[in-house]
């Protein structure tokens, strides 16, 4: 398989564009320093050269030089992965002032936060799969919530909660991670030791889409005691579920006027976020790039792709594919 992908991401590198549609040309677009968002750019990447016969250069970035650039430079001309938490008030002010435009939810249903546990131990103990549950049987977990690593948001929202849960009276021992990588690999040998495990996670990532996990419903959403459970500093933690944080794709508003058919491409762009979690395990377990990411999701996916895009590009991309 990975040979073929090889083949297939080598020969639409070498391959001649597209012949140019109307309204494409050359595109800049960004590449995100996380695993999801460089597939979304190199899927994109793919489909509008290949596609509609565009020149697209990519703009090694992350969320706040992305949007910094956006703000004093007007480019690059699409912005993928644009998680609006971290945006900060930068990227309010240029939606406000009509020199960017949101295009797409580039992740459905937004990203996923929560508290998680297995599927086995969901299916084994259904209690497990509330809060209350959780701490009416701290046992049946391990005893053990594995929180964020110092430095993550999701970190201040998770030491808002704790206390206002009361989970460590209930029981449970609070182990925090030092690293993305403990957090992980804490998750996955607990997973294939068939091991309880309980804790924080977040989508999209390869963990998710290797290991069925079921999430622990924590209550109702509150946004305003969310919002707060944000400050290190509340004085009054509440209690509310995580909700799914917007992830945008945004374009600048002059290529929102130049470039209307890539725009009307990007609108379409979203990928479930199971789908991407899919993606980003198989890019894992087969050691591959970026690019044979984006084949091996073109080859599988036609029926997602092909509603993002119009007939002309459906035909030159099938064309390259058969």
């Amino acid at each position: 398989m990975k040979t073929r992908l090889l083949a297939a991401a080598a020969a639409a590198a070498l391959a001649s564009p597209a012949a140019a549609q109307d309204g494409c040309g050359e595109v800049s677009i960004t590449e995100m320093n996380w695993a999801s968002a460089q597939i979304v750019t190199a899927v994109s990447k793919f489909i509008m050269e290949q596609g509609y016969g565009c020149t697209v250069s990519t703009v090694p970035s992350a969320t706040v030089p992305a949007v910094t650039s956006l703000a004093e430079n007007a480019e690059p001309d699409i912005v993928t992965e644009l998680w609006l938490n971290s945006t900060g008030e930068v990227y309010a002010r240029l939606e406000e002032e009509g020199k960017v435009e949101p295009v797409a939810d580039i992740l459905a249903p937004g990203g996923v936060e929560g508290w998680w546990i297995p599927s086995y131990l969901a299916e084994a103990h259904p209690e497990l799969t509330t809060i209350e549950g959780v701490m009416a049987n701290p046992e049946l977990v391990g005893g053990r919530f594995n929180n964020c690593p110092d430095g993550w948001g999701c970190r201040i929202v998770n030491d808002n909660l704790i206390p206002a849960l009361g989970l460590e009276e209930a029981g449970l021992e609070v182990f925090n991670h030092g690293s993305a990588e403990t957090l992980f690999s804490s998750l996955a040998a607990a997973y294939e030791d068939g091991e309880p495990w309980f804790g924080y996670m977040y989508g999209p990532t390869s963990v998710l889409g290797k290991y069925d996990m079921v999430k622990v419903e924590l209550g109702p959403i509150d946004e305003e005691i969310h919002a707060a459970n944000q400050n290190q500093d509340n004085p009054d933690p509440g209690v509310s579920d995580f909700p799914p944080a917007p992830v945008l794709t945004v374009v600048t508003s002059e290529f929102r006027d130049t470039s209307p058919e890539i725009v009307d491409l990007m609108s379409n762009v979203s990928f479930d976020v199971d789908v991407m979690n899919g993606l980003l395990a198989w890019k894992e377990e087969n050691n591959a790039s970026n690019e044979e990411a984006a084949a091996y999701f073109i080859q599988s996916s036609r029926d997602i792709w092909g509603a993002w895009v119009n007939e002309d590009a459906r035909a030159n991309l099938a064309g390259l594919l058969e």
